[in-house]
This record gives structure tokens, sequence and C-alpha cells, in this order.
């Protein structure tokens, strides 16, 4: 039986009177890769926040390793963060700095400090595992779309990591670079023992990276399976999404 990282109990969200989840539950097993599936305004990218907390839900039970995390104070919140790689649609990456200088700044928010030796070596170590070895001391104005999702990955994963968020990481990629990261989704949780959830509407990247697919339709849980279970239902919706 495969430990639950990530257990997800009738969470709901609303803001104002716009209620966009309404009731969700969903688990992530140990070593998984999970595939939230919706069209946008699902509510795909909102129940990632609530898992860390940068959204608060309304009602309901989001445990992280077995804590909750809606009643944890500041401090095992960020301990429970550290343990949490998110990886923003945009990847987010500091315009200002360098990659060197952008994956160097999550080391410096651990407990554990290192010198500058330590550091270099990380950085060069998770550049070879995103295959950028050359990018270290580029600008991310000098990077495409792909590259910069790539460098956005390696400051996650520098930290180490259990549990990765990807919040559509295909989005705006041309074919060649969004199998490529979806590949490096596949060959991170096999190399790192990771487990994951990946939002995304990218049929091409769900068939790449699912273990398991939960679909959410209106801020519900409209199904949830395997892909050969969505491939092969008859449901008009899901049918939509897969043909």
């Amino acid at each position: 039986m495969k430990k639950v990282l990530i257990d997800i109990k009738e969470v709901k969200k609303s803001f104002g009177k716009q209620e966009i989840l309404k009731g969700i539950t969903l688990q992530l097993l140990e070593n998984e890769n999970l595939v939230v599936l919706g069209k946008s305004g699902s509510g795909k990218s909102v129940l990632i926040k609530c898992i860390v907390n940068l959204l608060k839900i309304d009602s309901g039970s989001i445990k992280v390793d077995e804590r909750e995390i809606s009643e944890i104070n500041e401090t095992d919140l960020i301990e429970v963060r550290k343990q949490i790689g998110f990886l923003f649609q945009g990847a987010a990456l500091y315009d200002s700095m360098t990659v060197r200088e952008n994956l160097t700044f999550p080391l410096t928010r651990l407990d554990e400090k290192f010198s500058n030796e330590e550091i270099t070596q990380k950085i060069e170590k998770v550049l070879d595992d995103v295959s950028l070895p050359k990018a270290i001391d580029k600008m991310p104005s000098e990077l495409s779309g792909g590259m910069k999702k790539r460098i956005g990955l390696a400051r996650t994963l520098i930290v180490n990591p259990k549990i990765l968020l990807y919040d559509e990481p295909t989005t705006g990629l041309d074919p060649i670079t969004s199998d490529e990261i979806s590949n490096l989704i596949n060959e991170t949780k096999d190399k790192f023992h990771t487990s994951s959830i990946i939002i995304t509407h990218d049929i091409k990247c769900v068939k790449t990276v699912a273990d398991r697919i939960v679909m959410l339709k209106d801020g519900i849980v409209y199904k949830e399976g395997t892909l050969s279970e969505f491939e092969n239902d008859t449901d008009s919706y899901i049918k939509s999404f897969f043909n």
C-alpha cells in the first residue's frame, strides 16, 4: 500500500459569491504523477495554491504528510513548504538575477548553510540534471520559454523536495519543447523519487506523464482513473478531451 503524501477532503473555496472549489476530494500517493485535468476556470490552479496555503480554504481538509495545512503555525508551515517544490506557469525567475543567482537564492533560505564551493557544486549538478549546464551565467531574458521552465524546475529541485506541483508546465511552448518538458517530468520522478501533481489541459502531456488522472469540472471531481479508463470512457465531456 503506497503512502498518502497529500490528502484533500471536501475542500471548498470561493471568491466572494463565486464558488471555485465545491467539495474536492483527492489523494497524491508516494512516487506518483497525478494529473489534475480540466478546462480553464475549473479550479485546477486554485487547488494547488490551497495545498501550499497561498490561498486559505473556506472548509474541508488538506493534509501534507499527515499535517493539516490550515491549522499549523507559520513556523511549521515553512517546514512543510520546504518539502514541496512549486513550478509556476511562467517559471517565475527573478529577471534581475543570473541563472546562478536564481539557483543560489533558495539555498540561502534553508537552515543548513553551504560554502560557496558547495553552492557551485549543487548548481552545476542541478543544471546537468535539466540539461542546461551552459546556462549558468545567463540572464532570464537570454533564455527561451522551454529553457526558463527547465531553470524553474532546477530551482525547485535544488532543495530536494519530496513533492512537486507543476502549474501548466507546457503552456506557451512549441510541440517539441512541450514533449521535452513532459519527458523531463517523468525523468525527475524516476531519478529523484518525487511525487507530483501536474495541473494541465494539454492532453499530449497527460498521455506522457500520468500515472493517474483526476478531472475537474465546475469545481468538483468529475472523474478519477487511469489513462486507459479515460480514453475508453464514452462520456461526451470526457471524449471532448481525448478525441
